[in-house]
């Protein structure tokens, strides 16, 4: 596919896909006529990508641990430096706490939703629907 493909697919803008390129997140094929063409593969990629930037890793350590994230799991780092793995932790320990705030606060929503929305039979869920 074609970065605007890329790009509407995952709503990620065209020039984001290219600063991932350039970071070397993910490789695009050239066509004779120059166009970048991108496997199905970096759909799925561009999503795990994002996710980890919005969870706040650098784009540095989001390259060493891309291939964390494929199938299978065969990682070697000879190259994970004591400030790499501190990182890392202190990523994961905000990821917990925001996984952890959100959760909480779907379940208020959630319990909202169930205190304001009409019950089946009540007259107000008749109201809603037409009946009377």
């Amino acid at each position: 596919m074609r970065i605007g493909e890329l790009s509407e697919r995952t709503g990620t803008p065209r020039r984001l896909l290219r600063y991932y390129e350039e970071q070397g997140l993910i490789a695009a094929e050239r066509t004779p006529n120059g166009y970048r063409e991108y496997d199905e593969f970096y759909v799925d990629r561009v999503m795990q990508i994002r996710g980890l930037l919005d969870a706040g890793l650098p784009t540095r350590i989001i390259k060493q641990i891309l291939p964390c994230l494929d199938k299978p799991r065969v990682i070697h780092f000879s190259d994970a430096t004591p400030e790499m793995i501190t990182t890392l932790e202190l990523q994961r320990d905000r990821m917990t706490a925001r996984i952890q705030c959100l959760t909480r606060n779907r379940d208020a929503v959630a319990e909202y939703l169930d205190a304001v929305r009409p019950k089946n039979g009540t007259p107000e869920a008749e109201r809603a629907h037409g009946a009377r």
